[in-house]
């Protein structure tokens, strides 16, 4: 397989012809050609008064009301735009406290209607609001707790706090894998409280047993050949969860993720979007992805 390093200046070009505004200045603070302050501008105009987030920032749920999955996507910003802390930090947090059910779990989704509708995915609209998703909650709570990493304010917050307590019952109660997205973000939140929760070690050890020894699984339901790879599940060196998948493995992994750079730069995902604005967008969001992983793990 090609080792050759990723070409950085196409990816470049690719992210100005193509991508989002806020996935450019993201990998224009990876590059450091950026400040934290223009990612967070940019990561603004997403932003809902309420303190959510919206429009479109999850690309596959074009709705303009507040998400938990929108979350999610403003914490990796935030996470990446640490030591700097933001007060929008600590507001998404109210927010979420805000629409998360009595037991401390989120919803997949909240109810949408009309206009928001369109360019959404159907599992998006099918969602009970009134159900606690263990996936919704564990992706959005591991993204936080990076936050928290540098910001007391989302650290210390009652809403994270509820959601991870909630994880940790949901989490003791699982006696097989669940579907290999929410296995996923499960592991990763295990992973990312390994050694600041007592309890997330040993189950990170349990479930962590449930992996093929090839760190890969099938995504059920997903497009054809769409599965979790082991970079998905261990993207980071030096974390606990790599330590637990054969370091060949991982190698081998690596040269795809370097060798997946396509002729106009960028990269490509293995699942179906939604609308074509959509597809283009997840391309940016990965091709962050992919330099974010190649580059912590010395291969640029």
């Amino acid at each position: 397989m090609d080792t050759k390093k990723p070409d950085l200046t196409a990816a470049t070009a690719f992210m100005t012809t193509h991508a989002r505004l806020l996935d450019r200045r993201r990998l224009e603070l990876l590059l450091g050609r950026c400040t934290p302050d223009a990612v967070i501008a940019a990561l603004d105009a997403y932003r809902n008064p309420d303190g959510g987030y919206g429009w479109g920032l999850e690309p596959d749920l074009r709705a303009r009301g507040s998400q938990p999955v929108a979350a999610l996507h403003a914490f990796e910003p935030l996470a990446e735009c640490g030591p700097e802390t933001y007060p929008q930090a600590k507001a998404v947090c109210d927010w979420l406290e805000s629409v998360a059910l009595p037991d401390g779990g989120m919803p997949f989704a909240l109810p949408m209607e009309g206009p928001d509708l369109a360019g959404a995915a159907p599992f998006w609209a099918a969602a009970d609001p009134a159900a606690p998703s263990l996936h919704m909650t564990a992706v959005v709570a591991g993204a936080a707790h990076r936050v928290g990493r540098h910001d007391p304010a989302v650290r210390d917050h009652r809403w994270l706090a509820r959601a991870t307590d909630f994880c940790r019952r949901a989490i003791a109660a699982l006696d097989a894998p669940p579907h290999a997205i929410e296995f996923r973000f499960v592991l990763d939140l295990l992973d990312t409280l390994h050694g600041t929760h007592d309890w997330a070690g040993p189950e990170l050890e349990r479930l962590a047993a449930w992996l093929p020894h090839t760190g890969r699984m099938a995504v059920e339901g997903g497009a054809e050949g769409e599965s979790m790879r082991p970079l998905d599940f261990a993207p980071l060196p030096d974390r606990p969860l790599r330590r637990l998948i054969d370091a060949e493995v991982i190698s081998a992994e690596l040269d795809r993720l370097a060798a997946g750079q396509q002729h106009d730069g960028g990269w490509a995902v293995d699942f179906a979007a939604q609308s074509p604005a959509g597809a283009l967008e997840w391309r940016g969001y990965a091709t962050v992805g992919a330099v974010t992983v190649l580059r912590a793990n010395g291969r640029l």
